[in-house]
Protein backbone atom coordinates (compact mmCIF):
# COMPACT_ATOMS: atom_id res chain seq x y z
CA UNK A 1 0.00 0.00 0.00
CA UNK A 2 3.05 2.25 -0.43
CA UNK A 3 2.96 3.32 3.21
CA UNK A 4 -0.66 4.55 3.06
CA UNK A 5 -2.94 4.06 6.05
CA UNK A 6 -5.77 1.87 4.76
CA UNK A 7 -8.01 3.21 7.53
CA UNK A 8 -7.97 6.64 5.90
CA UNK A 9 -10.87 6.21 3.50
CA UNK A 10 -10.29 9.72 2.21
CA UNK A 11 -6.73 10.93 1.81
CA UNK A 12 -6.24 13.66 4.47
CA UNK A 13 -4.51 15.74 1.78
CA UNK A 14 -7.57 15.61 -0.52
CA UNK A 15 -9.21 19.01 -0.05
CA UNK A 16 -12.44 17.91 -1.77
CA UNK A 17 -13.19 15.59 1.16
CA UNK A 18 -14.88 13.18 -1.27
CA UNK A 19 -14.68 9.39 -1.00
CA UNK A 20 -13.47 7.86 -4.29
CA UNK A 21 -13.81 4.08 -4.58
CA UNK A 22 -10.93 2.38 -6.36
CA UNK A 23 -11.61 -0.22 -9.08
CA UNK A 24 -11.19 -3.90 -8.28
CA UNK A 25 -7.84 -5.40 -9.28
CA UNK A 26 -8.68 -8.98 -10.30
CA UNK A 27 -11.18 -9.32 -13.17
CA UNK A 28 -10.90 -12.85 -14.57
CA UNK A 29 -13.85 -15.18 -15.16
CA UNK A 30 -14.79 -18.80 -14.62
CA UNK A 31 -15.83 -20.09 -18.04
CA UNK A 32 -17.24 -23.14 -19.78
CA UNK A 33 -15.21 -22.38 -22.89
CA UNK A 34 -12.61 -24.93 -23.96
CA UNK A 35 -9.12 -24.00 -22.79
CA UNK A 36 -10.37 -21.48 -20.21
CA UNK A 37 -7.84 -20.48 -17.56
CA UNK A 38 -10.52 -20.93 -14.92
CA UNK A 39 -12.78 -23.77 -16.10
CA UNK A 40 -16.10 -24.70 -14.51
CA UNK A 41 -15.52 -27.45 -11.93
CA UNK A 42 -17.25 -28.55 -8.75
CA UNK A 43 -15.40 -27.68 -5.51
CA UNK A 44 -12.54 -25.96 -7.32
CA UNK A 45 -13.35 -22.41 -6.22
CA UNK A 46 -13.54 -20.82 -2.78
CA UNK A 47 -15.28 -17.57 -1.92
CA UNK A 48 -13.80 -15.39 0.82
CA UNK A 49 -16.42 -13.01 2.23
CA UNK A 50 -17.25 -10.79 5.17
CA UNK A 51 -20.76 -10.85 6.57
CA UNK A 52 -20.27 -7.17 7.33
CA UNK A 53 -19.54 -6.12 3.75
CA UNK A 54 -22.50 -5.33 1.47
CA UNK A 55 -20.49 -6.14 -1.66
CA UNK A 56 -19.53 -9.59 -0.34
CA UNK A 57 -23.09 -10.10 0.90
CA UNK A 58 -24.29 -9.95 -2.71
CA UNK A 59 -22.26 -13.04 -3.57
CA UNK A 60 -23.51 -15.01 -0.54
CA UNK A 61 -27.12 -14.27 -1.49
CA UNK A 62 -26.67 -15.36 -5.10
CA UNK A 63 -24.66 -18.45 -4.11
CA UNK A 64 -27.60 -19.56 -1.96
CA UNK A 65 -30.33 -18.54 -4.42
CA UNK A 66 -28.64 -20.60 -7.15
CA UNK A 67 -28.01 -23.64 -4.93
CA UNK A 68 -24.22 -23.48 -5.26
CA UNK A 69 -23.48 -24.58 -1.68
CA UNK A 70 -21.86 -27.86 -2.82
CA UNK A 71 -20.21 -26.29 -5.88
CA UNK A 72 -18.40 -23.22 -4.49
CA UNK A 73 -17.14 -23.34 -0.90
CA UNK A 74 -16.94 -20.21 1.23
CA UNK A 75 -15.60 -18.84 4.49
CA UNK A 76 -15.98 -15.52 6.27
CA UNK A 77 -13.32 -13.32 7.80
CA UNK A 78 -13.72 -11.76 11.25
CA UNK A 79 -15.72 -8.52 11.39
CA UNK A 80 -12.59 -6.62 12.46
CA UNK A 81 -10.67 -4.79 9.73
CA UNK A 82 -7.80 -2.66 11.02
CA UNK A 83 -4.28 -1.71 9.92
CA UNK A 84 -3.61 -5.00 8.10
CA UNK A 85 -7.09 -5.26 6.61
CA UNK A 86 -9.53 -8.13 7.08
CA UNK A 87 -8.29 -10.82 9.44
CA UNK A 88 -9.22 -14.45 9.85
CA UNK A 89 -10.63 -15.53 13.22
CA UNK A 90 -8.32 -17.57 15.42
CA UNK A 91 -9.26 -21.13 16.37
CA UNK A 92 -10.37 -20.15 19.86
CA UNK A 93 -12.67 -17.28 18.80
CA UNK A 94 -16.41 -17.91 18.82
CA UNK A 95 -17.84 -15.56 16.21
CA UNK A 96 -21.45 -15.95 14.98
CA UNK A 97 -22.24 -16.99 11.45
CA UNK A 98 -21.64 -19.99 9.23
CA UNK A 99 -18.01 -20.73 8.31
CA UNK A 100 -16.45 -17.87 10.28
CA UNK A 101 -13.17 -19.75 10.64
CA UNK A 102 -9.42 -19.56 10.17
CA UNK A 103 -8.48 -19.74 6.50
CA UNK A 104 -9.47 -23.32 5.54
CA UNK A 105 -7.04 -23.38 2.61
CA UNK A 106 -3.99 -21.70 4.18
CA UNK A 107 -4.06 -22.43 7.95
CA UNK A 108 -0.92 -20.38 8.42
CA UNK A 109 -2.44 -17.18 6.98
CA UNK A 110 -3.72 -14.64 9.51
CA UNK A 111 -5.12 -11.97 7.16
CA UNK A 112 -6.83 -11.80 3.79
CA UNK A 113 -3.88 -9.76 2.55
CA UNK A 114 -1.74 -12.92 2.73
CA UNK A 115 -3.75 -14.37 -0.16
CA UNK A 116 -3.09 -11.26 -2.24
CA UNK A 117 0.63 -11.35 -1.47
CA UNK A 118 0.72 -15.08 -2.27
CA UNK A 119 -0.29 -14.15 -5.79
CA UNK A 120 1.79 -10.98 -6.04
CA UNK A 121 4.39 -10.15 -3.35
CA UNK A 122 4.46 -6.56 -4.68
CA UNK A 123 0.68 -6.05 -4.67
CA UNK A 124 -0.21 -2.45 -3.73
CA UNK A 125 -4.01 -2.39 -4.00
CA UNK A 126 -6.70 -2.92 -1.36
CA UNK A 127 -7.40 -6.33 0.15
CA UNK A 128 -11.11 -6.64 -0.51
CA UNK A 129 -13.98 -9.06 -0.13
CA UNK A 130 -15.45 -10.83 -1.91
CA UNK A 131 -12.42 -12.68 -3.22
CA UNK A 132 -13.05 -15.64 -5.52
CA UNK A 133 -10.09 -18.03 -5.33
CA UNK A 134 -9.00 -20.99 -7.48
CA UNK A 135 -7.85 -23.70 -5.04
CA UNK A 136 -6.21 -25.77 -7.80
CA UNK A 137 -4.01 -23.02 -9.29
CA UNK A 138 -3.72 -21.04 -6.04
CA UNK A 139 -4.81 -17.87 -7.83
CA UNK A 140 -7.33 -15.12 -7.22
CA UNK A 141 -9.90 -15.22 -10.00
CA UNK A 142 -11.90 -12.09 -9.28
CA UNK A 143 -12.61 -9.59 -6.50
CA UNK A 144 -15.38 -7.57 -8.16
CA UNK A 145 -18.76 -8.51 -6.68
CA UNK A 146 -20.86 -7.42 -9.66
CA UNK A 147 -18.89 -9.82 -11.88
CA UNK A 148 -18.80 -12.69 -9.39
CA UNK A 149 -22.58 -12.73 -9.00
CA UNK A 150 -23.03 -12.86 -12.76
CA UNK A 151 -20.60 -15.78 -12.97
CA UNK A 152 -22.86 -17.56 -10.51
CA UNK A 153 -26.02 -16.95 -12.57
CA UNK A 154 -25.47 -19.62 -15.23
CA UNK A 155 -21.85 -20.79 -15.35
CA UNK A 156 -22.56 -23.78 -13.12
CA UNK A 157 -26.08 -24.55 -14.36
CA UNK A 158 -25.05 -27.87 -15.95
CA UNK A 159 -23.97 -29.09 -12.49
CA UNK A 160 -27.20 -28.07 -10.76
CA UNK A 161 -30.65 -29.61 -10.32
CA UNK A 162 -33.22 -28.12 -12.68
CA UNK A 163 -34.96 -26.09 -9.95
CA UNK A 164 -31.76 -24.09 -9.43
CA UNK A 165 -30.53 -24.07 -13.02
CA UNK A 166 -33.75 -22.41 -14.19
CA UNK A 167 -33.45 -19.52 -11.71
CA UNK A 168 -32.66 -16.43 -13.77
CA UNK A 169 -31.74 -13.27 -11.88
CA UNK A 170 -31.14 -11.28 -15.07
CA UNK A 171 -33.96 -12.27 -17.45
CA UNK A 172 -33.59 -10.93 -20.99
CA UNK A 173 -36.89 -9.11 -20.94
CA UNK A 174 -35.80 -7.12 -17.85
CA UNK A 175 -32.11 -6.73 -18.59
CA UNK A 176 -32.31 -3.15 -19.91
CA UNK A 177 -34.40 -1.97 -16.93
CA UNK A 178 -32.16 -3.76 -14.44
CA UNK A 179 -29.01 -2.27 -15.95
CA UNK A 180 -30.52 1.22 -15.85
CA UNK A 181 -31.57 0.67 -12.22
CA UNK A 182 -28.12 -0.67 -11.33
CA UNK A 183 -26.50 2.54 -12.54
CA UNK A 184 -28.17 4.89 -10.08
CA UNK A 185 -28.61 2.30 -7.34
CA UNK A 186 -24.85 1.75 -7.28
CA UNK A 187 -23.72 5.36 -7.63
CA UNK A 188 -26.28 7.01 -5.38
CA UNK A 189 -27.34 4.32 -2.86
CA UNK A 190 -24.84 1.44 -2.59
CA UNK A 191 -21.85 3.73 -2.89
CA UNK A 192 -23.83 6.78 -1.81
CA UNK A 193 -23.89 5.77 1.85
CA UNK A 194 -20.09 5.54 1.75
CA UNK A 195 -19.77 8.90 0.00
CA UNK A 196 -21.79 10.39 2.85
CA UNK A 197 -20.09 8.52 5.67
CA UNK A 198 -16.48 8.87 4.57
CA UNK A 199 -16.72 12.53 3.51
CA UNK A 200 -14.26 14.80 5.31
CA UNK A 201 -15.83 18.14 4.39
CA UNK A 202 -19.33 19.47 5.03
CA UNK A 203 -19.89 20.18 1.34
CA UNK A 204 -18.91 16.65 0.27
CA UNK A 205 -21.15 15.12 2.93
CA UNK A 206 -24.17 17.32 2.22
CA UNK A 207 -24.00 16.76 -1.52
CA UNK A 208 -23.71 12.98 -1.14
CA UNK A 209 -26.40 12.76 1.54
CA UNK A 210 -29.03 14.64 -0.45
CA UNK A 211 -28.20 12.65 -3.59
CA UNK A 212 -28.62 9.45 -1.58
CA UNK A 213 -32.05 10.40 -0.27
CA UNK A 214 -33.24 11.50 -3.70
CA UNK A 215 -32.33 8.00 -4.92
CA UNK A 216 -34.10 6.36 -1.96
CA UNK A 217 -37.18 8.44 -2.82
CA UNK A 218 -36.93 7.11 -6.38
CA UNK A 219 -36.69 3.49 -5.19
CA UNK A 220 -39.63 4.08 -2.82
CA UNK A 221 -41.79 5.46 -5.62
CA UNK A 222 -40.95 2.49 -7.84
CA UNK A 223 -41.77 -0.08 -5.16
CA UNK A 224 -44.96 1.75 -4.16
CA UNK A 225 -46.24 1.43 -7.72
CA UNK A 226 -44.86 -2.08 -8.39
CA UNK A 227 -47.54 -4.77 -8.82
CA UNK A 228 -45.35 -7.52 -7.36
CA UNK A 229 -43.60 -8.34 -4.09
CA UNK A 230 -40.12 -7.72 -5.44
CA UNK A 231 -38.41 -4.96 -7.40
CA UNK A 232 -39.57 -6.21 -10.81
CA UNK A 233 -42.63 -8.33 -10.15
CA UNK A 234 -43.06 -11.66 -8.41
CA UNK A 235 -39.54 -13.04 -8.92
CA UNK A 236 -36.29 -12.00 -7.26
CA UNK A 237 -33.84 -10.39 -9.69
CA UNK A 238 -30.41 -8.80 -9.56
CA UNK A 239 -32.08 -5.48 -8.70
CA UNK A 240 -33.32 -6.93 -5.40
CA UNK A 241 -29.92 -8.41 -4.55
CA UNK A 242 -28.01 -5.21 -5.22
CA UNK A 243 -30.39 -2.92 -3.35
CA UNK A 244 -31.04 -5.21 -0.36
CA UNK A 245 -27.49 -5.29 0.98
CA UNK A 246 -27.54 -1.51 1.52
CA UNK A 247 -31.12 -1.21 2.78
CA UNK A 248 -30.74 -3.98 5.38
CA UNK A 249 -27.76 -2.10 6.85
CA UNK A 250 -29.38 1.31 6.67
CA UNK A 251 -31.18 1.60 10.00
CA UNK A 252 -28.77 -0.68 11.84
CA UNK A 253 -25.63 1.28 10.93
CA UNK A 254 -25.75 3.93 8.22
CA UNK A 255 -28.26 6.29 9.89
CA UNK A 256 -25.96 6.98 12.82
CA UNK A 257 -22.51 5.89 11.65
CA UNK A 258 -22.59 7.42 8.18
CA UNK A 259 -24.89 10.32 9.23
CA UNK A 260 -27.50 9.36 6.62
CA UNK A 261 -30.21 10.57 8.98
CA UNK A 262 -32.68 12.61 6.97
CA UNK A 263 -34.99 9.61 7.39
CA UNK A 264 -34.69 5.95 8.33
CA UNK A 265 -36.24 3.06 6.43
CA UNK A 266 -38.63 1.82 9.11
CA UNK A 267 -40.45 5.10 9.62
CA UNK A 268 -39.71 7.03 6.44
CA UNK A 269 -40.07 4.57 3.56
CA UNK A 270 -43.09 2.26 3.88
CA UNK A 271 -42.74 0.52 0.52
CA UNK A 272 -39.00 -0.06 0.96
CA UNK A 273 -39.62 -1.30 4.48
CA UNK A 274 -42.26 -3.81 3.33
CA UNK A 275 -40.02 -5.02 0.49
CA UNK A 276 -37.01 -5.34 2.83
CA UNK A 277 -38.90 -7.45 5.35
CA UNK A 278 -40.39 -9.65 2.63
CA UNK A 279 -36.88 -10.55 1.46
CA UNK A 280 -35.44 -10.95 4.96
CA UNK A 281 -38.21 -13.09 6.43
CA UNK A 282 -39.52 -15.00 3.41
CA UNK A 283 -36.47 -15.66 1.20
CA UNK A 284 -33.81 -17.65 3.14
CA UNK A 285 -30.97 -16.58 0.85
CA UNK A 286 -31.42 -13.03 2.16
CA UNK A 287 -32.26 -13.46 5.85
CA UNK A 288 -29.93 -16.37 6.53
CA UNK A 289 -26.91 -14.55 5.09
CA UNK A 290 -27.55 -11.36 7.11
CA UNK A 291 -25.46 -11.18 10.31
CA UNK A 292 -26.18 -8.01 12.27
CA UNK A 293 -23.43 -8.52 14.86
CA UNK A 294 -20.80 -8.54 12.09
CA UNK A 295 -22.45 -5.53 10.46
CA UNK A 296 -22.65 -3.36 13.58
CA UNK A 297 -19.25 -4.25 15.02
CA UNK A 298 -17.36 -3.95 11.75
CA UNK A 299 -18.48 -0.45 10.89
CA UNK A 300 -18.30 1.00 14.38
CA UNK A 301 -15.07 -0.68 15.49
CA UNK A 302 -13.07 -0.69 12.26
CA UNK A 303 -13.71 2.80 10.89
CA UNK A 304 -11.38 4.66 13.23
CA UNK A 305 -11.33 7.74 10.99
CA UNK A 306 -15.04 8.19 11.79
CA UNK A 307 -15.36 6.61 15.23
CA UNK A 308 -11.95 6.75 16.96
CA UNK A 309 -13.22 5.27 20.24
CA UNK A 310 -14.94 2.29 18.55
CA UNK A 311 -18.19 2.76 20.47
CA UNK A 312 -21.07 0.68 19.12
CA UNK A 313 -24.54 2.21 19.64
CA UNK A 314 -27.08 0.05 21.47
CA UNK A 315 -29.85 0.58 18.93
CA UNK A 316 -31.85 0.37 16.93
CA UNK A 317 -33.56 -2.62 18.48
CA UNK A 318 -34.52 -4.85 16.89
CA UNK A 319 -32.13 -4.55 13.97
CA UNK A 320 -34.99 -5.49 11.68
CA UNK A 321 -38.70 -5.49 12.48
CA UNK A 322 -41.06 -8.40 11.96
CA UNK A 323 -43.28 -8.32 8.88
CA UNK A 324 -46.28 -7.13 10.90
CA UNK A 325 -44.41 -4.85 13.32
CA UNK A 326 -44.08 -1.08 13.05
CA UNK A 327 -42.37 1.61 15.08
CA UNK A 328 -44.72 3.60 17.38
CA UNK A 329 -44.85 6.65 15.09
CA UNK A 330 -45.96 4.51 12.15
CA UNK A 331 -48.53 2.68 14.29
CA UNK A 332 -49.97 6.01 15.38
CA UNK A 333 -50.12 7.31 11.83
CA UNK A 334 -51.86 4.13 10.61
CA UNK A 335 -54.34 4.30 13.48
CA UNK A 336 -55.13 7.93 12.62
CA UNK A 337 -55.74 6.98 8.98
CA UNK A 338 -58.20 4.29 10.02
CA UNK A 339 -60.16 6.75 12.14
CA UNK A 340 -60.33 9.40 9.44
Amino acid sequence: MSGKNILNWVDPKDKSGEFKRLPSAFRNFISNEEGAEFPTEKDRYHLYVSYACPWAHRTLIVRKLKGLEDIVSFSSVHWSMLEKGWRFPSKDEDVPGENVTPDPIHPEFTHLRDIYFEQNPNYEGRFTVPTLYDKKQKKIVNNESSEIIRMFYHTFDHLLPEKYAKIDLLPKELEKEIEETNEWTYNDINNGVYKSGFATTQDAYSKACHTLFAALDKAEAHLASSPGSFYFGENVTEADVRLYTTIVRFDAVYVQHFKTNLRDIRSGYPALHTWLRKLYWDVPAFGETTQFEHIKYHYTRSHRQINPFSITPEGPEPSILGKDEEVPAVKAALAALKKS
